[in-house]
């Protein structure tokens, strides 16, 4: 097969695990900045240019879309759509699980449980929202944050809404959610593809720190995921459209809560941690669907 792997840096570990697991399988590979790509729309006949040359000859795309070229990167997935070659990731699912509120109501919807979360239209309501999801501790998000960036643990009502009014003075929306304290600064990544877990660790965020991001120090270790959250992780995959995703969960007194759902989770922690394949496994799923 020839493999696309939309990504804006060759080095980065996930993409050359990606590429190592391909070539080892006797595919072909390229890596393309997905912000170099220029899309000609035009009827029965949509065009893909990597830079000033056409994508080619190719027959599945592996995105590997980071948070601050979604919308881009959207539009770039949904010309591959159109062309009709296979990705392992859907413009629409790119969508659904990049946006943290739109993601956070489709899995409450759907019965999934997730941290008691609310977003205020504007500062004059920011107290009646906050008072809805505590009294107290809560976190304080921005819709696109990543890797822990853009996330605030509050202490109060007070300097929640000072907080809230801060991002709303530079044009940034953000949700407000409940401070688990039973996950004692823990959640767990279950990676799934293809509709099973491929491999699940839990992380632990270092002394002071209630975020448990691998790139905020976190230590990682392998964890035997029960039966609820196997569910919860695999169903939450399948109702955004997932065919590949890191679901994280906290455990809390009441049951797995996800807390995100990740369309481009890198494969460094996951690999490293249990040890697996991950990056062979998601290859192997390309074969099968580009196959039939």
């Amino acid at each position: 097969m020839r493999i696309l792997i939309l990504s804006r840096n060759a080095s980065l570990y996930s993409t050359q695990s990606l590429i190592s697991a391909a070539i080892k399988r006797g595919h072909q590979i390229q890596v393309a900045d997905h912000l170099m790509c220029n899309l000609i729309i035009e009827k029965g006949n949509p065009q893909l240019y990597v830079g000033l040359d056409p994508i080619g000859p190719v027959d599945a795309v592996i995105p590997r879309i980071g948070a601050s070229a979604t919308e881009y990167g959207a539009a770039v997935i949904r010309q591959i759509e159109a062309m009709g070659i296979f990705t392992s990731v859907s413009s629409e699912a790119l969508l659904k699980a990049r946006n943290k509120l739109h993601c956070m109501q489709l899995l409450s919807q759907a019965g999934l449980d997730i941290p008691k979360s609310g977003i205020s239209g504007g500062d004059l309501c920011a107290g009646l929202v906050y008072e809805q999801i505590s009294h107290e501790k809560a976190v304080v998000k921005l819709l696109s944050s990543t890797q822990g960036l853009g996330v605030i643990l509050t202490q109060s009502k007070n300097q929640g809404i000072s907080i809230i009014e801060g991002f709303h003075r530079v044009g940034q929306d953000v949700m407000i959610q409940e401070f688990v304290s039973d996950a004692k600064g823990s959640d767990i990544r279950a990676f799934v593809v293809d509709g099973e877990i491929v491999g699940s660790m839990i992380r632990q965020a270092v002394p002071g720190e209630f975020r448990s991001n691998i790139h905020r120090g976190a230590s990682a270790f392998m964890v035997e995921l029960t039966d609820q959250e196997r569910h919860a992780a695999i169903t939450a995959s399948k109702l955004l459209g997932l065919s590949i995703a890191g679901v994280d969960i906290l455990r809390s007194s009441r049951g797995p809560l996800i807390l995100e759902v990740n369309a481009s989770p890198g494969l460094e922690g996951i690999e490293g941690t249990t040890k697996a394949d991950i990056a062979g496994k998601i290859i192997s799923y390309i074969e099968r669907h580009v196959n039939k």
